[in-house]
């Protein structure tokens, strides 16, 4: 095999790379409603779970109790997600907001926009490299 076509380095590695770059680039996009991706993933989840027991958001979304906590305390704050009692003294049951709905549906909305921007580019630059 030719030296010039053969592979450099390990393609996990390079995967890596680029998922930083991505979440770099996803992260910058969600700040400027002031929420973290971490934040906005769990928003996210909430809305389409909720109203759902803490427990079993940490499970649906692969995280520990003491990191949905703390995720979930400004949140919260904001008021953009809720703390309802459960079904009994000691449950309670997380629900988003109106405000956090609406939060969720601006950015997926502007997130799909930019998406969709970039991939009408990419097709555009392909069409163009085949002249």
């Amino acid at each position: 095999m030719d030296a010039a076509v053969k592979p450099k380095g390990c393609t996990n590695l390079k995967l890596r790379q680029l998922s930083r770059v991505v979440t770099r680039h996803y992260d910058r996009f969600v700040a400027h409603v002031g929420l973290k991706n971490t934040q906005y993933s769990l928003l996210s989840h909430v809305v389409l779970l909720g109203p759902v027991r803490p427990t079993e958001l940490a499970r649906q979304m692969r995280i520990d109790a003491s990191t949905l906590t703390r995720n979930l305390q400004p949140l919260i704050a904001q008021g953009w997600v809720r703390q309802l009692p459960g079904d009994d003294a000691r449950s309670r049951s997380i629900e988003a907001t109106d405000a956090g709905r609406a939060k969720r549906t601006a950015r997926v909305v502007a997130l799909h926009a930019l998406l969709d921007e970039a991939m009408q580019r990419l097709d555009d630059f392909d069409d163009s490299s085949d002249d």
